[in-house]
């Protein structure tokens, strides 16, 4: 069949080979072909280099922000590591501050106890004292007492003069303290000393 075709075309056109277009199918065909590639050149081209060049600039100017925001990032980061420096530098000053101050305040806590301990010393001994002259003081009255009822029994009258009972009483005292001083300087830390450990 397709031996038929061939034929009746190869007649039809007056002995020429099919394959082979007519000179003037090229002519025509290569006029069209060159008008295509100018209108390319000069319209398609440029249009296609500029989008390239303006593809690529945006790629450069992508790669130029990438950087810049790095080296912003480093930055950034070195005035962050900074302040932090400062920050435990401060931190550790208001540490040995506050440390200097609690050292200064236990000083001084310690001085006030310290000073209000031997004001109260002070006062205990004060007041022991009193007490040991108040308690002296009675004794003497009582060892009167007890010494002129005595002495009344044993004499036989009665020695209701105050003038005299006193008198009897204070060289009574006197002869006491006088036979015995080592006793009475003895006795007397003694009789101090009782109180301390009321």
């Amino acid at each position: 069949m397709h031996a038929a075709f061939l034929a009746t075309a190869a007649e039809s056109e007056g002995g020429q080979n099919p394959l082979i277009p007519a000179t003037y199918d090229i002519v025509w065909s290569g006029v069209v072909f060159l008008i295509v590639l100018v209108v390319f050149i000069w319209k398609v081209v440029p249009r296609l280099n500029r989008a390239l060049d303006a593809r690529s600039a945006a790629i450069e100017g992508g790669i130029k922000k990438a950087e810049q925001a790095q080296a912003d990032a480093a930055a950034a980061l070195e005035k962050y590591n900074d302040q932090l420096a400062e920050a435990r530098a401060e931190a550790g000053r208001i540490r040995e501050a506050a440390r200097a101050d609690g050292v200064k305040i236990l000083n001084d806590l310690k001085a006030q106890a310290q000073a209000e301990s031997a004001r109260i010393i002070a006062s205990a001994q004060a007041t022991i004292e009193a007490e040991r002259q108040s308690a002296l003081v009675s004794l003497r009255s009582e060892v009167g007492t007890l010494a002129i009822d005595l002495a009344s029994g044993v004499i036989g009258e009665s020695l209701t003069d105050d003038a005299r009972s006193t008198a009897l009483v204070d060289r009574f005292l006197a002869d006491l303290e006088a036979s015995s001083p080592s006793s009475s300087r003895t006795t007397a830390p003694a009789a101090g000393a009782a109180p301390t450990g009321v």
